[in-house]
């Protein structure tokens, strides 16, 4: 828990609020019952004379601030008092207390991700009219970002708040920059510590393309120098990315489609000013804030969003079927990969990365599991035929040929002096002639011709 100290006689502190690179709030109660927000500036003072130069500085700019608050302003915070702490003498500034969130905190959950139309022109012109109330008495706030603008819960107005930067010296501020952390809504000048009012213009722009689109035009993407040199160096030299598009691809999909369509009709004379706000070159933006706020209020007593609706609508139509068709390209070009990956993944193909295509690889052929199989399937059928017809085939020329049997007698023929065995023989011998029964015999004589032998059918019309 931090230290709490007190901040002056008459001011309680009742804790911090945040801290920054240019100091630290702390929420203060007066006597009696006023809540306030108090900004302590790190930069000690060691007298409370004109010897000291941090004091005189402080003292001078000081001056300039209570010029702010000589004609209220709903949209600017008000200026309560200024002095030296009575610990660290440090000095410091009260404001009023503003009870609601800051601007970037409307952009979180369970707030949908950007602004309509309709809340983000009423930003517009409350935050048109802070600025050109500071610039008409010459003060430039040098820190405009999302969380330097409150929304007042009570009034329903938005406030800019922390003229920090305001009152440093040009010095102060140029070291205050590289250390600060609102990289993304610094204007090309501001890199070198040079703040003009159109720098003020340029982050007002920034503001107005964060709430139409969820995202500020470059964002911030680490912590250590490089990405801040990154963002400083896209700020003077990258092109800000068309809203239009970043506005579709980012509305919320819970909206109703009539909604979306409608949220999409947008101002012509509200994406010129921020267009303009946001030129590379301070003498291209808008001099000031009061030449912002009166070219608002032109744009809107002219008629012109009026009269350009049908060719807003029909711009909006041809960029959402723009968006549509690069939704469907992408689509079907992952659609495409997907399956050039499965197909690779089958037949064992490369990617080659310079023609960007898929290629066979010679020493890595993988066949399809079908064709697989199907092989192996007809190498084993014929396997099959192949062991069917050796096992089928004769082992060799036989060395005996059949004959019939020649010692056989005719029937029926018995003498009249026969025997028993004799009259059985030429039964036997009847029978086998009978059923033409042959017996195996050996063949001694080349003149003994064997029977023909019987025409054995293929197998398959081949073996």
């Amino acid at each position: 828990m931090s230290k709490v100290f007190t901040i002056t006689e008459g001011l309680e502190n009742l804790g911090a609020l945040r801290t920054g690179g240019q100091g630290s709030v702390y929420k203060g109660k007066r006597m009696g019952p006023v809540i306030s927000a108090v900004k302590i500036l790190p930069t000690p003072i060691y007298a409370e004379n004109a010897d000291d130069r941090n004091y005189r500085n402080f003292m001078n700019e000081v001056a300039k601030l209570q010029k702010v608050n000589e004609v209220p302003n709903p949209n600017v915070v008000k200026i309560l008092s200024s002095g030296i702490t009575e610990s660290g003498s440090l000095p410091y500034i009260e404001m009023e207390y503003i009870d609601g969130p800051d601007l970037c905190d409307l952009l979180q959950p369970p707030s949908d991700r950007i602004f309509t139309v309709k809340e983000t022109i009423r930003l517009a012109y409350q935050l048109a009219g802070a600025l050109a109330h500071c610039h008409k008495i010459g003060i430039n706030h040098g820190d405009i970002k999302s969380n330097n603008v409150k929304y007042n819960a009570q009034t329903g107005n938005y406030v800019l708040i922390d003229f920090g930067l305001a009152i440093l010296t040009d010095e102060e501020r140029r070291t205050s920059i590289r250390h600060a952390g609102a990289i993304e809504f610094m204007a090309p000048e501001q890199t070198d510590g040079t703040m003009l009012p159109q720098s003020d213009v340029y982050a007002y722009g920034i503001i107005l393309y964060e709430m139409l689109t969820g995202n500020v035009p470059f964002p911030l993407e680490g912590n250590g120098e490089t990405a801040r040199n990154n963002v400083r160096m896209a700020h003077i030299e990258t092109p800000v990315p068309d809203l239009r598009i970043m506005r579709q691809n980012n509305l919320p999909r819970t909206w109703a489609e009539e909604k979306r369509d409608q949220e999409m009709q947008l101002p012509r004379w509200l994406i010129a000013v921020i267009e303009k706000c946001l030129c590379k070159q301070p003498t291209e933006r808008y001099a000031s804030g009061v030449e912002l706020q009166e070219a608002i209020v032109d744009a809107n007593f002219s008629g012109d969003s009026k009269a350009n609706n049908d060719a807003i609508i029909a711009e909006n139509e041809r960029l959402r079927k723009l968006v549509e068709g690069f939704e469907k390209d992408e689509a079907d070009k992952n659609r495409q990969l997907a399956d050039l990956q499965v197909l690779a993944k089958e037949t064992g193909a490369r990617y080659n990365g310079n023609k960007g295509i898929y290629e066979r690889n010679p020493s890595n052929v993988i066949l399809p599991k079908k064709t697989l199989a199907t092989i192996i399937a007809v190498g084993l059928v014929f396997v099959a035929i192949s062991l069917y017809a050796f096992l089928r085939k004769p082992s060799g020329t036989p060395n005996v040929v059949y004959v019939p049997e020649i010692n056989y007698l005719r029937p029926p023929y018995v003498p009249k002096n026969y025997n028993h065995d004799s009259v059985e023989h030429a039964r036997l011998a009847t029978i086998a002639a009978k059923k033409k029964v042959w017996k195996k015999k050996p063949v001694t004589d080349s003149t003994n011709a064997a029977p023909p032998k019987k025409k054995r059918k293929k197998f398959l019309g081949i073996f």
